[in-house]
């Protein structure tokens, strides 16, 4: 198994032999609006600079080439934009969280497009959707559905990608269902000015560990788009301050990891 960050929450998984692509946001620094009310959203921070703050660290056609399936976790702009639905072939198969999103990913031209379940497979490849609550409270609701995904094969790792979610009951069940000893959360912390949370935190993160402290847990979303509160800095610092630096993994954009 390969993970490699590309930036924000896509990232490219090579697993028992097939190449995924999970929530491509693929759009040129500074290209789209910041998230607040320039989009009809809560005043947030940063929110005089354009998405996304930063770069691709290599080019489309370096991210897409070979890839056999893409994962939309969901459609919000930051993990599937309009350079993605460009930039990648209408052939290719495409997992989505429910019909709605299948639909609105079928309306852009994708003729292969399948809902995940519970058991989905593909290539002999094992993949689970998992639940996940992209804040708490009463921004739950205009944040919207959400999944992760764990994907299982006889000759990987078990890998549990957990998406746009806050650390809840349901991603404990997962990591006590199906003891994943590769962990990919999207850890930002990024919020509105009012709300809270709608990813991991710190604690979040330090409740992750605790749930599986074996498990490798790599930490993403960060610092991309310009609603981030949680620098790479502080959370390295965290995981240091906890003892825990060896199981928590905070990758540059590009960087990569084989198990």
């Amino acid at each position: 198994m390969n993970i490699q960050l590309i930036r924000n929450a896509t990232i490219v998984v090579e697993y028992a032999g097939k190449k995924f692509l999970i929530d491509p946001m693929l759009a040129e620094k500074g290209t789209l609006p910041a998230f607040g009310p320039a989009v009809g959203l809560p005043d947030a921070p940063r929110q005089d600079q354009n998405n996304p703050l930063v770069s691709l660290p290599t080019s489309i056609e370096t991210i897409i080439q070979d890839i056999d399936a893409v994962i939309v976790t969901h459609l919000h702009p930051d993990h599937w934009d309009n350079v993605a639905k460009e930039a990648l072939p209408k052939e290719i198969k495409i997992f989505a969280q429910n019909d709605e999103d299948a639909s609105e990913i079928r309306n852009a031209g994708f003729k292969n497009v399948e809902v995940l379940q519970e058991d989905t497979v593909f290539e002999d490849i094992q993949l689970i959707k998992t639940k996940g609550e992209h804040g708490r409270g009463e921004i739950l609701q205009a944040a919207g559905l959400v999944c992760g995904i764990v994907f299982k094969h006889s000759s990987e790792k078990t890998l549990y990608v957990a998406g746009d979610t806050v650390w809840y009951d349901a991603v404990q069940e997962v990591i006590n269902t199906h003891k994943p000893e590769i962990i990919v959360v999207n850890a930002g912390d990024n919020q509105f000015l009012v709300g809270g949370s709608l990813v991991m935190g710190k604690d979040d993160v330090y409740e992750v560990y605790k749930a599986a402290p074996k498990a490798k847990i790599i930490a993403v979303h960060m610092e991309s788009v310009n609603h981030w509160t949680l620098s790479r800095e502080e959370l390295k610092n965290f995981a240091n301050e906890k003892g825990i630096s060896f199981n928590i993994l905070v990758p540059n954009d590009g960087e990569a990891y084989t198990y």
